[in-house]
């Protein structure tokens, strides 16, 4: 009976995205909500692992029958997901398999289970979007995390919100909503280990780079000319952070900061 909450977003998310699925589903568990949400690579998978690592419960809402866990590689969650409380549900008959059509199926029962949906990151054109329309005509709330004006997959956030979805920066943004008060439920309090930056253990040139790389991807160019570092510095600490597992590199030139671990 515990109240849920519905997220959703790409299947192929940026690192950013992935680690703000992670983060808020992490934090909404200690204030009694469940996370249900689609089984799928990227956001439902953060969002997920997000609940269970902070022991609280999840729900997963599959397009196949119970007999065939999509994708392969999510049978391991699924049996966390159920180990720690939380179950897998479909309406589908066993041995049906993952079809096209089922998706948006499945999305009315994610968006229907929750007082309300959280989008974290999707494109113009998503099954996302159909799920946040889903919600809102079963009556419930629809929110969205706004992202960068040149991130394609903050592009179906910004829709969202242009057509009145409410825009949450955090979890208690969206428990306000959803309660019209705090006052009934304890403020969410993060703390500061939680929300320190993974970059402690970087020092001097290091620290710099990743701190100018901010949380939209940049180029080699504009890190040199934010730094005021030379070419060849950068290009060597570029490579030493993304060795490390603190950046990735995308096509076209650009780094990122990469998700923290858990939210892959």
């Amino acid at each position: 009976n515990t109240p849920q909450i519905a997220m959703v977003g790409s299947r192929n998310p940026s690192a950013l995205g992935a680690e703000n699925a992670f983060h808020f589903a992490q934090q909404l568990p200690a204030i009694g909500y469940s996370i249900t949400s689609g089984l799928a690579l990227g956001i439902d998978a953060a969002s997920h692992r997000g609940a269970l690592a902070a022991a609280g419960s999840t729900l997963a809402v599959a397009a196949t029958g119970l007999d065939r866990i999509y994708p392969a590689q999510h049978v391991e969650l699924v049996q966390e997901i159920i180990t720690h409380g939380g179950a897998i549900l479909s309406e589908f008959p066993i041995g049906t398999p993952p079809k096209k059509e089922h998706f948006p199926r499945r999305n009315r029962i994610i968006s229907g289970l929750a007082l309300g949906t959280l989008v974290v990151e999707a494109a113009l054109r998503s099954g996302s979007l159909i799920t946040a329309r889903l919600s809102a005509d079963q009556g419930r709330e629809v929110f969205a995390i706004p992202g960068s004006i040149h991130n394609p997959l903050a592009k179906g956030c910004h829709y969202l919100i242009k057509e009145g979805a409410k825009l949450v920066e955090s979890a208690d943004d969206l428990i306000e909503e959803l309660t019209g008060t705090l006052f009934s439920r304890p403020r969410l309090r993060v703390e500061k280990e939680e929300i320190a930056p993974i970059t402690s253990d970087l020092i001097g040139d290091s620290a710099l780079v990743f701190n100018k790389i901010g949380h939209d991807p940049s180029t080699i160019d504009h890190l040199i000319e934010r730094t005021g570092l030379t070419a060849e510095m950068v290009s060597s600490i570029l490579m030493e952070l993304e060795l490390r597992g603190y950046i990735t590199s995308t096509p076209g030139g650009h780094y990122t900061r990469q998700a923290l671990r858990g939210a892959q």
